[in-house]
């Protein structure tokens, strides 16, 4: 099968195609024939080698993935997923795997996909969605009738933070630059500041729960706005935990850890067309150094990078 596949840390170009045998799926795993897989920024740091987790060599890089069961491991074969199953997820906890034609996956790191998204749409989901859903509700405890500030509300965690707190019933608050006004008050953000023109401390105050994506300067300032017994959630970098005590609210960083219960709740929403993905460039399994090239800074369009994998469209 056609893996991308790095033999060293470094840049995109230590991403290259090569020919390997197809793995098979141990006990608690099954193996996934892949149309489609996501690409995060979690990719590249695992290709430069600054993975929190260790990264043995060789490697194939890729964790958002959706495509359909090939094969069952031990101890699965009267479990919810079966072969011939669509599903999308995550490949494991070390987020490898997925840029390839099969992919073995944690059965626990899955779910069925949403019958009314394409693969391509599903892959775009799993890491960012439940980022978003785990910083809401898990870390941030959000309910209805709370005040939401969502920082970086057009990125891809973002959007969908934005999404679930209007589901939840919360009053959204969310920063973006002018040019994505419209797009963050079509998800459903009650007002949208442009951090390129207001200064977010102005325009609102007693916030109930901060979700951070962007961290430095916008993460400091965000404590000012937060209510007493307020929290800030950041997935990009420990608050000050110092500051926090003096505003009298707490401040979480949080890695994300995809579900198959996490992801059951995000396809629920998905299926009924109450929350909306946002995909990007789609390139070919053999363009993975372009799609990193693409997020180190050259030029693309706006939502998820996806790999098209099996001839997917």
């Amino acid at each position: 099968m056609q893996a991308m596949r790095v033999h060293e840390f470094g840049g995109p170009e230590v991403i290259v195609a090569e020919e390997i045998t197809r793995p098979l799926p141990a006990s608690g795993r099954l193996l996934l024939r892949v149309k489609a897989a996501g690409v995060g920024p979690w990719d590249a740091w695992v290709r430069a080698g600054q993975s929190a987790l260790p990264q043995p060599l060789p490697l194939t890089p890729g964790s958002d993935v959706a495509g359909i069961v090939e094969q069952l491991g031990a101890g699965l074969a009267g479990s919810d997923l079966q072969i011939g199953d669509e599903v999308f997820g995550v490949t494991n906890k070390q987020f490898t795997g997925g840029y390839a034609e099969y992919a073995v996956a944690e059965a626990g790191m899955l779910a069925r996909k949403p019958k009314r998204l394409s693969f391509i749409e599903a892959a775009s989901v799993p890491v960012v969605a439940s980022t978003a859903w785990q910083m809401l509700f898990d870390h941030g405890q959000v309910t209805a009738g709370q005040c939401v500030l969502v920082h970086g509300a057009a990125g891809n965690v973002g959007a969908y933070a934005v999404q679930f707190a209007k589901q939840a019933g919360a009053r959204v608050f969310a920063t973006a630059y002018a040019r994505d006004i419209d797009y963050v008050s079509q998800l459903g953000a009650d007002r949208v500041i442009d951090v390129g023109s207001e200064r977010f401390e102005a325009q609102c105050k007693d916030i109930d729960v901060v979700l951070d994506t962007i961290g430095g300067d916008i993460q400091q300032r965000s404590f000012a706005v937060l209510k007493r017994g307020g929290i800030l959630v950041s997935s990009v970098s420990q608050p000050d935990l110092d500051k926090a005590t003096q505003h009298r609210v707490r401040g979480i960083f949080f890695l994300v850890d995809v579900t198959s219960d996490c992801l059951t709740r995000i396809a629920e929403l998905l299926e009924a067309g109450r929350i909306l993905t946002n995909v990007g460039e789609v390139l070919p399994l053999e363009s993975a150094v372009l799609a990193h090239e693409m997020m180190a800074g050259k030029k693309h369009k706006s939502g998820k990078i996806v790999l098209a994998v099996d001839g997917e469209q």
